[in-house]
């Protein structure tokens, strides 16, 4: 391979990797290829998602971006795709029906959009059936900003980044399994 074309690759490498946001590039479930598997029970969830003491999400990031109310959001919204039914509430772990019990575990996101470097999310959360626990899982989403991301608020990379993870919990509620772990794990 001569020089300019192995410079080439590279450049279109780094193009792509860029141009996808967090990591993969597509918070949204191919559903052309799987159909609606689930017909399980509806799925609970809190309202607002808390973050864990220790998550180092800074008190603007907290404030600023909703992290803890879009994520309940996103989850919803993705789940109709999977055939899951999710209901945004009161999460009590030992309640009837399957409920989910989710936090915020850790918030990597300084202000300066991508010119401060990448962003990530991580989320735990454990899956409980009248009170039994039946699925665990740890997820993370990370993202540079994508094409532009230097334009982008820090708010804006965390949103793509909860936004996928919306997407990887749903995946996960329609199938879930003990101590999973995904996204970007």
């Amino acid at each position: 391979m001569t020089f300019a074309k192995a410079s080439a690759f590279v450049c279109s490498a780094l193009l792509a990797f860029t141009l996808t946001g967090c990591n993969n590039g597509n918070t949204k479930p191919d559903t052309a290829s799987a159909p609606v598997a689930y017909t399980g029970p509806a799925v609970t969830i809190a309202s607002s998602v808390p973050f864990t003491k220790d998550s180092e999400a800074s008190d603007a990031v907290r404030k600023e971006c909703t992290l803890d109310t879009r994520l309940p959001e996103f989850i919803e919204e993705s789940a109709k795709s999977q055939g899951v039914k999710v209901v945004r509430g009161t999460a009590v772990p030992h309640g009837k029906g399957r409920v989910l019990v989710m936090e915020i575990t850790n918030v990597r996101g300084v202000a300066g959009g991508a010119w401060s470097g990448p962003k990530s999310v991580t989320i735990d959360g454990k899956l409980y059936d009248s009170g039994r626990l039946i699925g665990s899982f740890t997820a993370r989403r990370m993202s540079g900003g994508g094409a532009f991301g230097g334009y982008k608020s820090t708010c804006a990379i965390l949103g793509r980044c909860v936004e996928a993870l919306g997407n990887d919990v749903a995946q996960f509620l329609a199938k879930p399994t003990m101590n999973a772990k995904i996204g970007d794990i």
